[in-house]
């Protein structure tokens, strides 16, 4: 049988340790390889004999994926595999990629032992040294080390790689399928420290340390005066290590031929009463699932970019990282026990296709499989076990439930009893120490808060899909609620969009894949290139480690998590100053208006600098006064239609030139360009709009009358269908502009919900600028846009638009008093009364047809749409639909808005 499909995970590697920052020597071997690309696996292997002539090959860069530099195509898919379910076999068509790379040792390594690691290889690799078999390994985001020893002058290392393996069954895992050596090759030449393992301790302020050696050596801890045996057990005043307040304190264990560095942190993760605890203190994650992702490289991340994501997720009020579904690199660990983030530390492991089969033959609950099961969570653990941050170990993703799991975590219990075991797939509790949920609904999450119980924590919620995701305030108040819940996950933290010279960013599908599950991968909290999308923003804002309220005249503050000192800092209009919340409240400033409270920092921190915003509240003294002031003017008949003040229009009382600019008139609208969310499978919204004819809705004249007011009566219904909706604009004179209310009475049942309550009409495409004084920069909608507050915006119309992978519903600004769209020279329309609005140079029909960004191409008209009411965005694209407060159906409505003129001064 050969290698690549056999049950057996490896050959040849040595047991799994820590990752180790020592001073052993070390010679890195990334760089540029020889590389030859074969379409199947069962090719000569004579290429690993050193004197190979390679010089017709090409040179590729290692790490990376092979399909992201011309060879192959990647391939994505959520839970199909894209091979047929045969356990173990993969595929007859197997890319296969050999590699080569030639390196001289030091001289002084002669007779040390040296081993040679390999950090992350998919998925499948069999390697030699000058000619010499050294074994092969899976668990592509698992370390596999082989002893080897080199000889004087030139080595040639040869690495053949398979995309597909028997192990290809077990790394199901939501992601594009990326073969080839992606993490860092290194030779060490090895002292005596295998291995060490940290324990740190914390309680009642005492730190209690023990680091195991496998020989005699000295643990040394400066900042603390302890200089003791590997193996002493020390007990010393310490503080603890929190992701709030992540304290290390630097160490060293030494022998004679070898110093390995730690960075220590104490604290004690338990379990009481149902109660998830660190450090004796309820652990509140307000975390995100972390896919390792970059637009240009994949899973190979440079250490630049993951730095910047850890200082973004600090900087957003995230605290919590589940590393979905693979440990991540090492160094990632490092900067979460730096900078603070509790980590859920998940195992390579998915199996998530055999769902269509009914999970038979799941290799989670097969004998076969077992020892590989176990390995990769020994892997796992042996490698990060030493990082503080971790405070659960994961057992891994939907591969359902078995034995096979249930000995992970045995396994698991007997090497470190100090952290609990996570697995989502448990449903029972058989075998792990928290209640874990996907997508759990806000009742479900209700009622559990409810129960006696495990601690519950929501591993994947809010999915953060396009716009959205919708409903995470009301899922963060259950978190905050009840004791028992320890919190949640958002999926995910990045969209997989890979860069494409023509479409900006692919997604599945986008490279021919026969079987794929399209945009699915486009589902993070940030862009491909890492700009925040609006539902990052929404996170910080719901995650607030403060809470600032406004009760009987005093501003109060309330500690949600522990947090650095602050400075509050409150302003109205042109006044501003700071307010002294020390004791927890303080009186309101005496001003007027809109009061805005920013608690920012008031230090440094390593991860922002001082005056970074944690968060902010607003208070509104008077609310604005909705009275509208009328005017003189009177609907004119002319020789074509009507004249009324601002506005001309023509015979049939439909709006045509508003100031001197051509306008079009205004229609009812029900339906918008649906969201990732509208179309998911738990809402199919999308499938009911078209049912009901939403997308193409005609309006029938019913008559035009002109007296004091014009007034034009439609009847707006799609074909096909009786139902529909008798709509009168009203237009009436008001200052120097028209108020034009529109009545809206529903003509049979509208028991659906319906995209959104508004009227749509062109305007020039000279419009370029938009002023409004309402909720903004960024976008909102019903159960979205918390980041949004009140104030006096400006953008352009280009800029109104939320660059959304796949293009959607976007850009709605909420809680509007008034808006300016303006030309270059200044003409434009004043639109003032109490709405939502949108202004986009293309249709909705444009945005929903639209597959990538660069489908959408400016049109001849800025189209504004002034709703009074959207369907909630909910978070169906995988979990719960909109709330049913945040629900629209079509209703009897009045709403009136006063348009004027805007003419530079």
């Amino acid at each position: 049988m050969s290698y690549h499909n056999d049950f057996v995970p490896h050959h040849g590697i040595r047991a799994p340790r820590a990752y180790l920052h020592t001073d052993a020597p070390r010679l890195a071997l990334d760089g540029d390889w020889r590389f030859r690309l074969s379409p199947v696996a069962d090719t000569p292997d004579d290429f690993a004999a050193p004197d190979f002539d390679d010089s017709g090959w090409d040179t590729l860069a290692v790490p990376c994926h092979w399909p992201l530099r011309g060879y192959g195509n990647p391939w994505y898919t959520n839970v199909v595999y894209p091979f047929p379910v045969d356990p173990p076999h993969p595929p007859e068509e197997n890319p296969t990629g050999d590699h080569r790379v030639a390196f001289d040792v030091p001289e002084d390594w002669a007779g040390r032992r040296v081993v040679l690691r390999f950090e992350g290889v998919e998925s499948c690799a069999k390697v030699w040294l000058n000619g010499a078999e050294l074994g092969f390994f899976t668990g592509s985001r698992l370390p596999a080390e082989f002893d080897v020893t080199p000889r004087p002058g030139r080595n040639v290392l040869a690495v053949r790689v398979h995309q597909w393996s028997a192990a290809s069954y077990l790394e199901d895992q939501d992601q594009w399928w990326l073969p080839g050596i992606f993490r860092s090759v290194t030779l060490e030449a090895r002292g005596d420290l295998d291995d060490v393992f940290v324990h740190a301790s914390y309680r009642d302020g005492q730190g209690t340390l023990l680091v195991d050696a496998p020989v005699p050596a000295t643990v040394s801890v400066p900042a603390l005066g302890i200089s003791v045996a590997a193996g002493e057990e020390v007990t010393v005043p310490v503080e603890p290590w929190s992701a709030e307040l992540p304290r290390l304190y630097d160490a060293t264990v030494a022998t004679d031929s070898e110093t390995v560095r730690l960075r220590i942190g104490f604290r004690t993760v338990s379990i009481e009463d149902g109660v998830l605890l660190v450090n004796g203190e309820p652990l509140p994650l307000r975390g995100v699932n972390r896919h390792e992702f970059h637009p240009d490289h994949g899973r190979a991340v440079p250490y630049e970019t993951m730095r910047e994501d850890v200082l973004l997720m600090k900087r957003h009020n995230i605290n919590a990282v589940r590393t979905s579904h693979y440990p991540p690199h090492p160094a990632f660990l490092d900067l979460c026990d730096e900078l603070g983030l509790w980590v859920i530390d998940e195992c390579d492991l998915e199996t998530h296709g055999f769902v269509f089969t009914g999970w038979e033959r799941n290799p989670s609950d097969v004998p076969e499989w077992r020892e590989s099961y176990v390995d990769r969570m020994r892997r796992t653990l042996e490698r990060d076990k030493n990082h503080p941050s971790i405070v659960l170990w994961s057992l891994g993703n939907e591969s359902h439930t078995g034995a096979n799991l249930a000995a992970m975590a045995d396994w698991v219990r007997e090497r470190d009893p100090s952290r609990p075991v996570h697995y989502e797939g448990d449903a029972d509790c058989a075998y792990v120490d928290v209640y874990s949920r996907m997508y759990a609904t806000h009742a479900e999450v209700d009622k559990i808060g409810q129960e006696p119980g495990m601690p519950f924590l929501q591993c994947e919620y809010a999915h953060a899909m396009g716009n959205g995701p919708g409903g995470l305030a009301e899922y963060v108040a259950l978190f905050d609620r009840y004791p028992r819940i320890a919190g949640g996950f958002v999926w995910e933290w990045i969209d997989h969009g890979l860069r494409h010279p023509a479409l900006e960013y692919a997604y599945g599908g986008d490279y021919g894949e026969p079987l794929h599950d399209g945009n699915f991968v486009i589902d993070g909290l940030l862009l491909p290139d890492r700009t925040p999308s609006p539902g990052l923003l929404d996170v910080k804002k719901v995650y607030e480690p403060i809470r600032i309220s406004f009760v009987d005249g005093r501003v109060t503050v309330e500690e949600l998590r522990p947090v650095p000192p602050l400075r509050f800092e409150w302003s109205a209009g042109a006044e501003s100053g700071e307010l002294d919340l020390s004791s927890g409240s303080a009186p309101l400033p005496p001003v007027d208006g809109l009061l805005t409270v920013r608690a920012v920092l008031a230090s440094d921190q390593p991860w922002a600098d001082a005056g970074h915003e944690i968060t902010w509240a607003q208070h509104q003294a008077a609310p604005p006064d909705p009275s509208v002031v009328t005017g003189s003017d009177r609907p004119q008949r002319t020789a074509d239609g009507f004249s009324f003040g601002a506005g001309e229009f023509d015979r049939f009382g439909r709006l045509r030139a508003f100031g001197g600019l051509a306008v079009g008139a205004p229609h009812l609208a029900l339906w918008r360009a649906p969201t990732d969310n509208d179309r998911g499978e738990n809402a199919h919204l999308d499938q009911t709009w078209h049912a009901l004819g939403l997308h193409r809705l005609t309006h029938r004249l019913d008559g035009v009358s002109a007296g004091e007011t014009l007034v034009v009566r439609e009847r707006t219904a799609p074909a096909a269908l009786a139902r529909g909706a008798g709509v009168t604009y009203e237009w009436a004179s008001a200052g120097d502009g028209l108020a034009l209310t529109v009545s809206v009475e529903p003509d049979g049942e509208w028991p659906e919900p319906i995209g959104k309550l508004a009227i749509t009409m062109p305007l020039p495409a000279s419009i370029e600028r938009v002023t409004w004084f309402g909720r903004g920069p960024g976008e909102a909608y019903p159960d979205t846009g918390h980041a949004t507050r009140t104030g006096r915006w400006e953008s352009t119309v280009d800029d109104l638009q939320t660059p959304y992978i796949r293009p959607q519903e976007n850009g709605r600004r909420a809680d509007v008093r008034w808006a300016e769209l303006t030309s270059a020279d200044g003409r434009g329309l004043r639109v003032a009364g109490d709405f939502a609005f949108t202004a986009r140079r293309w249709t909705d029909a444009d945005l929903a047809a639209a597959k990538h960004r660069n489908e959408l191409t400016a049109g001849d008209s800025v189209w504004l749409t002034i709703d009074v009411g959207q369907q909630g965005i909910g978070t169906a694209s995988c979990g719960p639909g909109a709330l049913p407060e945040y629900v629209l159906t079509l209703r009897k409505t009045t709403f009136t808005v006063v348009l004027s003129p805007v003419v530079d001064a």
